[in-house]
């Protein structure tokens, strides 16, 4: 059975009998309606994921995968931050009229920087430094510049990765902790496991690497009010065997790769849950 789906499970229980109500509050969510979003949160869960025995998509519920790495490429690989350049409508609430989300997440990565060795942007620092300098501790992004903040639409959740290269039996493995303050769930907690997994296995593969561990650790982990009855539903199904993951060999540049590189197979799920209330 997938241990995603084990984890995913025991995660949820954790937050629903041990977490903290901010029900009465000052919270800075609101529903549709206008109404408060309250939730239900733990403080700093941290969740580890071995991307060499398997891949972490839930079978509970079906992730979107294609739409998952097209966000992530938008952000990663296309540096952008319009939603013109997205194949979703998940940013849709937080742009503006000509389709911009701001001085956020993929404007952050693509700003170069002066170093020893010349000017690079977030992402072309770690490519650098994963093929010359593996063995460095300093290979991170961060995309929480509070210079910045005042021009973004929304702050970013996910805000730094950093990389970490192992040795092991004569091949180098990379591994990954994807930093995020804040956290839905429901919504969103498999989409960015997923994602970031994607990432790890495309940056390991351009770099001549095997992929490793993923660690994902959220500072505020919370389930809203109004999901509370979906994710009891949720957990009370029976995880499915994990999904097998492909991605193509032949790609040796990051900026290569398109949506079509990556790819599920017998990847079996119980049904959606649908028209899942988001908070803005």
């Amino acid at each position: 059975m997938s241990y995603a789906d084990t984890l995913f499970i025991n995660m949820c229980k954790d937050v629903l009998e041990n977490g903290t109500d901010t029900r009465g509050e000052k919270v800075r969510p609101v529903w549709e309606d206008g109404t408060p979003a309250y939730t239900i949160k733990k403080f700093c869960v941290v969740n580890r994921y071995d991307l060499r025995k398997e891949f972490p998509a839930l079978t509970l519920r079906k992730t979107g995968f294609k739409s998952c790495v097209d966000e992530m490429l938008w952000i990663w690989q296309k540096k952008s931050n319009n939603i013109h350049d997205l194949n979703s409508h998940i940013w849709d609430s937080w742009a503006d009229e000509t389709g911009s989300i701001g001085t956020a997440y993929g404007y952050q990565l693509g700003i170069k920087h002066e170093y020893k060795e010349g000017m690079f942007d977030q992402v072309d620092r770690v490519l650098y430094d994963l093929k010359n300098n593996p063995f460095s501790r300093r290979i991170m992004t961060n995309i929480y510049t509070f210079s910045d903040l005042h021009s973004m639409h929304l702050y970013p959740c996910a805000y730094s990765m950093t990389f970490n290269v192992t040795s092991e039996n004569g091949e180098l493995v990379l591994n990954g902790i994807l930093n995020q303050r804040s956290q839905d769930i429901l919504a969103a907690n498999n989409w960015n496991v997923v994602q970031y997994s994607v990432l790890l296995h495309m940056l390991a593969q351009v770099s001549g690497m095997k992929v490793g561990e993923f660690v994902h650790v959220i500072a505020d982990a919370h389930i809203y009010d109004r999901h509370v009855d979906l994710v009891k539903e949720l957990i009370s199904r029976e995880p499915l065997p994990a999904p097998k993951f492909h991605i193509n060999p032949d790609i040796k540049n990051f900026y290569d790769f398109t949506t079509d590189d990556v790819w599920l197979e017998d990847y079996v799920t119980h049904p959606q849950i649908k028209n899942i209330p988001i908070a803005i």
